[in-house]
């Protein structure tokens, strides 16, 4: 069985991937209007972040995350920042985890408003699907500008 911390190993792989095939676009063509879920690349690549950040505050019961909006990230170096950010606060939450810390379970609403109980387990599968499913996304963004995405097979398959 694949153990959560290695699948958010590879996703923090696979972004850094991604995000130096991005830094190589254009201001202009990062924050185009793609019609896509979040609209540029830039907004999708952001939200990727700002959902581990949420859940990082849901696992921790804080409240630190970033309450940025996507247009207020004006630089590739401000969107690089953040991404740091976010998966130094990961790497902190998942060194202070154990076994019982991963099967610690939470309460809380899911899409449809039913109550419903998950473990933090469930919750980093989450964040890793979260992740992969707008990097489809962007590989099709990137197809459609001629552009080859990163190689982001599992151990380089």
């Amino acid at each position: 069985m694949v153990d959560v911390r290695k699948l958010l190993e590879y996703n923090e792989n696979v972004r850094h991937r991604y995000f130096e095939t991005l830094t190589r676009l254009s201001w202009e063509e990062f924050t185009e209007n793609r019609e896509a879920s979040f609209h540029s690349i830039r907004n999708i690549f952001v939200h990727t972040l700002s959902a581990v950040d949420y859940w990082l505050d849901f696992l921790q019961n804080v409240n630190l995350r970033s309450k940025r909006k996507y247009d207020e990230y004006g630089t590739f170096h401000e969107v690089r920042a953040y991404m740091e950010h976010v998966e130094k606060r990961t790497h902190e939450y998942m060194d202070s985890l154990n076994k019982e810390g991963l099967d610690k379970t939470y309460r809380g609403k899911d899409d449809a408003g039913k109550i419903s109980e998950v473990t933090a387990e469930d919750i980093l599968i989450h964040v890793f699907e979260e992740e992969v499913h707008h990097r489809g996304e962007l590989i099709a963004l990137l197809w459609q500008m001629n552009i080859e995405p990163p190689p982001m097979g599992w151990k380089n398959l």
